[in-house]
Parts: C-alpha cells; structure tokens; sequence
C-alpha cells in the first residue's frame, strides 16, 4: 500500500519536473519576441525581417517534430528531454553574441531543432504515468508551464534589455536551464511504455508495448479521419497563438505606446495568467466528459475556439486599453480550455506505442503551418506606410477569428467522426 502511494505521489511529482523544463523551453522562445522594438532600433530590421526571424524557429521546429517523435517512441525520453533542454539553453547563450540578421536567423533555426524534441518525448513520458482518468488534468497542468514561461520569458527578457541591454536576458534563462537540466538527471525516472486500447481509454500496467513504425504510425491516422481533422484543427489555433506569441509586445508598444518592459509583461500576461488559471479546470471538465462520452474533450476544445473567437476579434478591433486588456482576458481564459486537451484529445484516438510519433507529426502540421502567421503579419503590415502600420496588424489580429471558427468546424467533424463508431477504434491491420 505505502508503495502505490509513493508510486502515486511521484507521478505527479513528474509533472512538476517536466514543468519546470516547459518553462524553460517557452521562456528562452518568448525572450526574443520581447526585445523586436530593441533588435528594430539597434539593427534597422524590418517588420518583415523580424517576422522572418519568429518564424525561422517555427519552421525548424516543424520538420523536425516527425523525426523527433519517431526517436521518442525508441528510446529514453528522459535523455531526450534533458539533452534537448541543456543544446536549446547553450542555444540561448548563443543568441546574445548575434549581430547580424542571418545569425539571428541561424539561432533561432537551432534553438528550433532542440526544442523540437521536447514535447513528443514529455508527453510521451505523461502519459505512460497518468492514465484516462488523470491525463487531462497532468497535461493541463503541465501546460501552465507554457503559460509561465511565456510571460516570464517575455517580462524578464523586456525588463533586463531596458535596464540592462537586451542580450542579458538570454544569458539569465540560457544559464538557469543548464542548471536544472543537470539537477533533474537525478531525479527524473524512465518508466515503461504501458499498454492500453486504441482509443487510449483504458491502460494496463501489466503490457510493455514496442514502437510501431513511422509509415504504420501514418497509416494509422490516415485511416482515422478524426485525427487528421484534429491535427487540423491545432493549425488553426496555433496559427493564431503564434501571431500574439510573435507581435503584442510590439503591438503594445506602437499602438498603444506602452514602455517596453510594460508591453512584455502586459502582451503576455493577461492572457497567459487567464489561461494558466482556466486550464486545470478545463482538464478536469474534459476528463470528466472522456469517461462518459466518446470525443468528450473535443467539446471543451470547441467551446474554447468558438467562444475565443469573439474576443481575438475585440482584441484587434480594440481602440482603448481597458477594453484591450478585457478581451485579451477572454481569449486567454478561453485559449486555456483548448490546450488542456491539445495532446490528451488526439491520445484518445493513438495506441500507446504510437504516441510521441503522433504527437510530433501534430507539432510539424500545427508549428509548420502556424509559422506562416508571423511572417504573413510582419509582411501585410510592413508593406503599408509607417502611419498605417499599426491599422493593418490591428485588422491581421482581428482576422485571426476566422481561422479560430475553421478549427471549431474541424474539431466538430472529429467529435462527428468519433461518435459514428460505435467499437472500440482499433489500431489497422499492421503486416
């Protein structure tokens, strides 16, 4: 008994490490997007240029993800995850010594491929430790440490490059993240990769899978059309989310003339903080509705996007900064709901063995299409003249609900989907 209970302990004891490591992963990302007005001033670069800069992570990050994923299903996870987090915070070390657009370009594309790695291996890892009745909520939690990161990652690295110069900042989190990975090579355990049905409903501790092949992996989805339109569906919301990761520091800082440490707290923390509170609680509804009803956590994904979509809207069409902050509020607080369930909603439709090949396969589609919304917004606002500037971000942002209402239309075919099937979905016949 006292065994179980320390095993049960420690689970959620892999949560709070991981987080710390999600931290870091989304801090040293966030970092340079709080600094673009300084990179702007020092080094002349573009709107463009900059969204070029955002977007070269992005793409990096993407083509690697399939790779990522394919390795995380066959070997250690936890060595995939500190090694990714001590080369992506070498990275960030690196990043203060950059001066010219194609180093920045360059880092960035680095700080990509370490990242990369990341999240098909931890959810992977959560997954083998929490099951259906818990899986939602550990990855809800775990997904807090974005929301922390982001804002942190944005303030710090804004506050230090007001104070201090902006390259300090990146010695800061490049520095501490060293230091944790190399901390938690003690701590954190290897467990096994536990069975489980199809649908990722029910676990059995008792079976140890062995990975399945990167084309058997793919036919699967492909012969799921509900985890297609859920890997869709992410697009849609990461195209949004990396818009706003990308240019609200900016956006504050020209539009409404906030002081640069001021727009790296403010364009991140009313919606990350609403998002960061919400999110537990949208894991435990989505539980809730997994048990009793196939696709359930699509439901609290759907409500997220439609309801979010009105404020993304008010957010653009915004005039005064109480009535910015109420609707950054909004979508936060309805962004939260959606990511609970990123990662948990497409578990229920991968068997085990196949989950971080999944899951990196939903990054590439997610973060690869996603990237295209920075660098479509620094394009669309920098071709107008420097009075127009800040109406054209201003329309590129409210726009942005329209792609939210496209990921509500998909993640409803996939809740569609889901409930036709009356059996258990089971995994195709693999030669």
């Amino acid at each position: 008994m006292k065994s179980q209970k320390s095993s049960n302990s420690y689970r959620w004891w892999v949560v709070g490490m991981l987080w710390l490591v999600c931290f870091f992963n989304y801090a040293d990302r966030q970092a340079i997007f709080a600094v673009f007005p300084k990179l702007e001033e020092e080094f002349g670069f573009s709107k463009a240029q900059l969204g070029l800069i955002g977007s070269s992570f992005m793409w990096v990050y993407a083509a690697g993800a399939p790779f990522a994923g394919w390795i995380a299903d066959r070997v250690s996870r936890k060595n995939l995850i500190l090694g990714g987090c001590i080369f992506w915070s070498l990275v960030t070390l690196m990043t203060a010594h950059c001066s010219r657009l194609w180093h920045f370009v360059a880092v960035r594309s680095l700080e990509g491929f370490g990242e990369t790695f990341y999240f098909p291996a931890s959810m992977s890892l959560l997954s083998s430790y929490h099951g259906k009745e818990t899986r939602s909520r550990a990855m809800g939690f775990h997904q807090s440490g974005v929301y922390a990161g982001t804002i942190l990652g944005s303030w710090i690295g804004a506050l230090i490059a007001a104070s201090a110069g902006w390259r300090y900042g990146f010695y800061l989190f490049g520095g501490l993240g060293t230091i944790l990975a190399l901390v938690l090579v003690k701590t954190l355990r290897e467990p096994g990769r536990l069975g489980s049905d199809a649908t990722g409903t029910t676990d059995n501790p008792s079976t140890v899978t062995t990975p399945l092949g990167f084309r058997q992996v793919l036919a699967m989805l492909l012969s799921n059309p509900a985890s297609i339109f859920i890997m869709l569906a992410f697009l849609c919301a990461n195209f949004v989310a990396t818009i706003f990761l990308t240019w609200t520091p900016t956006f504050l800082v020209q539009k409404f003339h906030f002081k640069l440490a001021a727009a790296g707290l403010s364009g991140t923390l009313f919606i990350h903080l609403a998002s960061a509170l919400v999110v537990p609680f949208g894991g435990w509804l989505a539980d809730h509705l997994a048990v009793k009803k196939q696709g359930g956590r699509l439901i609290v994904q759907m409500g997220g996007l439609l309801v979010g979509s009105a404020f993304v809207w008010g957010v653009g069409r915004a005039s005064e900064v109480s009535w910015l902050m109420v609707a950054m509020v909004g979508f936060g607080v309805c962004k939260g709901f959606y990511d609970a369930n990123i990662f948990a909603g497409l578990y229920d439709f991968v068997v085990p063995e196949a989950r971080a090949t999944a899951a990196g396969i939903m990054n590439t589609v997610g973060w690869g299409g996603g990237a295209l919304g920075p660098l479509a917004v620094g394009w669309f606002t920098g071709s107008g003249t420097e009075a127009e500037q800040m109406g054209r971000m201003s329309q590129s942002i409210g726009a942005c609900a329209v792609i939210y209402l496209i990921g509500v239309i998909l993640l409803w075919q996939a809740f569609r989907l889901a409930n036709k099937r009356t059996s258990r979905i089971q995994a195709p016949a693999l030669g």
